[in-house]
């Protein structure tokens, strides 16, 4: 079950195809009930690797993780765009988008912080009409539903 109507699912689309415009870059969110690791960002890279964002050519991809229902979230990109931002970029990004989450915007927060990728992206991973596809797909991820407890 999505904790997004069908609006917010679009919205969230709409703000991935519009970052990803001027962009190399890959941007994808993913969404599940709870965080099966004691660490969000350990979730964020095992899901990072099942989604195979790390096989884009330029290695330029960013994930935005979300378990909902408890209440943890991450941001992780791939080894170029890492490299490519400053130090505290990723922090930022998450405070930025956590700041959201603690108002109950949790749409606005996650278009914020997409937002704030695909500038880095832009400037470092420019859009070449000559080159660029889109290599991964823009809809959002979801993980397995929480079972049932006995």
């Amino acid at each position: 079950m999505s904790p997004l109507t069908p609006q917010q699912e679009a919205d969230l689309v709409a703000a991935i195809q519009q970052a990803e415009l001027a962009t190399s870059g890959e941007i994808r969110v993913h969404l599940e009930e709870e965080c099966p690791t004691p660490e969000p960002m350990d979730r964020a890279a095992q899901v990072f690797s099942q989604l195979g964002m790390h096989k884009t050519a330029q290695r330029n991809g960013v994930l935005f993780y979300v378990a909902w229902s408890s209440r943890q979230f991450a941001v992780i990109g791939d080894a170029a765009i890492n490299a490519a931002v400053p130090d505290d970029f990723w922090e930022r990004t998450k405070e930025l988008v956590l700041d959201a989450f603690r108002r109950q915007q949790y749409v606005l927060g996650l278009q914020q912080g997409i937002q704030l990728a695909g500038e880095q992206l832009r400037r470092y991973f420019p859009y070449n009409a000559d080159t660029d596809q889109n290599e991964l797909d823009d809809t959002i991820s979801y993980g397995a539903p929480k079972p049932p407890r006995p």
